[in-house]
């Protein structure tokens, strides 16, 4: 009799657990689904959305001067990556909000009240991260790399290696945006209180020039303008985070 209740105890702990997999993988196939409805859309203006990608690069070559496909299939395959991450990017909120269906559950009544602020405010950041990217950090870093050439070289950069480094800045100060979230979360759990962190402050001064270093091509100017945003991000984290008091945990919904 004992092993039979051991056997449909064990059973029962893993039906939750292959509940959850279930789950999650249904999720995870609605956000591709919602990812290549969005790139299907806009397949016809591949064309256009990278010209407007390449466009910060383009204005500041000079006349005569172009970019360049080293391989035969770049020209055809790179607008179509760009615009399949654009598309990934423009599903964000979706992506965000699975996220959190798929884990609320598990929190608190507190933690969900919380959750909706956070997930507007994830979204607004990261969008204002890649716009703060096109917007400021491009015209100063390709005015920088075009001007730094030598007078007899002429800069015709390769359309893959272009979109690669685009998409990675995209990418870093879209996250980098989000660390007033990750600040403001880390005080309202009570893993750290806003006075711990502002301590730390010379240590996650270097660490996100270190950050900045691995994810920016190798000058300072642009290790610097993913660096300091991030540092003044930790600091408005901090200042929001000065206001937030812990409540105690309540049940679940």
């Amino acid at each position: 009799m004992s092993d039979n209740a051991d056997e449909h105890q064990a059973a029962d702990s893993q039906q939750p657990f292959i509940d959850h997999l279930i789950e999650l993988r249904d999720r995870l196939l609605r956000t591709l689904l919602v990812v290549v409805a969005i790139f299907a859309c806009m397949v016809p203006f591949a064309a256009d959305i990278y010209d407007f990608v390449a466009e910060p690069l383009q204005a500041r070559l000079v006349e005569g001067a172009g970019m360049i496909a080293t391989e035969v299939a770049s020209t055809f395959l790179t607008p179509f990556k760009t615009t399949f991450v654009l598309a990934f990017f423009i599903a964000i909120p979706f992506v965000l909000y699975q996220a959190w269906a798929f884990i609320a559950p598990g929190l608190y009544k507190n933690e969900k009240r919380l959750m909706a602020p956070i997930l507007f405010s994830s979204v607004v950041l990261f969008y204002a991260g890649m716009a703060f990217a096109y917007y400021v950090v491009f015209p100063i870093l390709f005015d920088f790399f075009v001007s730094a050439a030598h007078a007899d070289i002429k800069v015709m950069p390769d359309i893959r290696s272009y979109l690669d480094l685009v998409l990675k800045l995209f990418f870093a100060f879209g996250f980098a945006f989000e660390i007033p979230i990750a600040t403001v979360l880390l005080i309202w759990s009570g893993v750290v209180d806003a006075k711990t962190l502002a301590s730390k402050r010379p240590y996650v001064i270097v660490g996100c020039f270190l950050i900045g270093m691995l994810l920016t091509p190798p000058d300072v100017i642009s290790q610097s303008l993913l660096a300091v945003p991030m540092w003044l991000l930790f600091e408005v984290g901090i200042f929001f985070g000065r206001w937030i008091k812990t409540e105690p945990r309540e049940e679940n919904a």
